[in-house]
């Protein structure tokens, strides 16, 4: 039966109208309306269920559940400190032009009552989201080229259009960094933990390691640090140097990190100042480290095909498992 995910999405750089090459809701100025304006995206051809109603499915409880809202949020600080992020079971890194980042957080256990702030869509996070059966993608807007790639896709798409009550501006905030999601208004509950159908392990950890303090992961323009605190026994994130904590100034601590080393190659779109989108190739397989516990272990990663999750392995074969709570993965190029 149909499983559907929640996927709240963002993370994009563009700013400012370019004919041809971005449409998102005025707010993000992609449509060249004015910043912080009503919810305003172009009309979208009818959306194809798949195997019934996805609302009706998740209401009644389908079995494999459905997967709670990714988000995506370019990270400038400008759109911090992030709404609702502490509740993701697992976030994804990636990067984006101009040699920045953002998050995609994925939801299944848990849903907060607002989560943001709310970008566009990139190319690749079509094929990452493969791995999981229907999504629904939620997300601020998207370049005109790729909305007919996100239109064919196996998912539900939700982006920020006008009349939409699943999403609020914060009048408190600059556009784009203002669209919230409140993900009640698109699911009744949290699909649960069997929706997350990423491959990953969970228990013991395995033998050896390197104890380590901390790890940075740096790109062109953005750096992410994930310390070990022994008394939380979690990573606590920091951005750009800066530590990063939830709207209520917790800080933000999963308690596994992935750095998972990736190709990344040229994608066929661009932002409005010609910066190439790049893409990250996730299936395939190749070396990663896996931070819990205070220790890093060398690991390798594989993912066959897009429809399947990502398996990974420690440096004996054996399957690596993840220490229960929240994951991050983070994509780096590989060497």
């Amino acid at each position: 039966m149909t499983q559907e995910w929640w996927v709240a999405g963002g993370g994009d750089a563009t700013r400012g109208a370019h004919p041809g090459r971005c449409r998102q809701n005025a707010g993000d100025r992609g449509d060249g309306g004015p910043a912080g304006g009503g919810l305003h995206g172009r009309a979208r051809p009818a959306r194809r269920r798949t195997r019934g109603r996805p609302q009706v499915v998740a209401r009644t409880g389908t079995p494999g559940g459905r997967l709670g809202p990714r988000r995506e949020d370019r990270q400038r600080p400008a759109a911090r400190p992030h709404t609702g992020l502490e509740a993701a079971d697992l976030v994804y890194v990636e990067p984006v032009e101009g040699g920045l980042s953002r998050l995609m957080a994925v939801y299944a256990t848990r849903l907060p009552d607002r989560i943001g702030p709310v970008r566009s869509a990139r190319e690749s996070d079509l094929e990452l989201l493969r791995q999981f059966d229907t999504p629904t993608l939620a997300f601020s807007g998207a370049q005109r080229k790729l909305m007919p790639l996100i239109d064919q896709a196996p998912l539900r798409a939700e982006p920020a259009e006008e009349g939409s009550a699943a999403y609020v501006r914060d009048d408190g905030r600059a556009a784009p960094h203002n669209l919230y999601l409140r993900p009640g208004r698109l699911m009744s509950s949290a699909p649960g933990a069997e929706a997350l159908t990423t491959g990953f392990r969970f228990g013991a950890a395995p033998s050896g390691g390197t104890a380590e303090d901390s790890h940075t992961v740096r790109y062109p323009a953005a750096r992410f640090t994930f310390s070990w605190s022994g008394s939380r026994d979690r990573w606590l994130v920091a951005m750009d140097g800066e530590p990063a904590v939830t709207a209520t100034g917790e800080r933000l601590a999963p308690a596994t990190v992935v750095v998972q080393y990736v190709d990344i190659r040229e994608s066929g779109f661009r932002d409005f100042r010609g910066n190439n989108s790049p893409y990250v190739e996730t299936v395939g397989a190749g070396k990663a480290e896996v931070l819990r516990d205070g220790r890093a272990h060398a690991a390798t990663w594989q993912r066959p095909t897009a429809t399947e999750g990502t398996a990974f392995r420690a440096a004996d074969g054996s399957p690596m498992r993840f220490a229960e709570g929240q994951v991050w993965v983070v994509f780096a190029e590989a060497p």
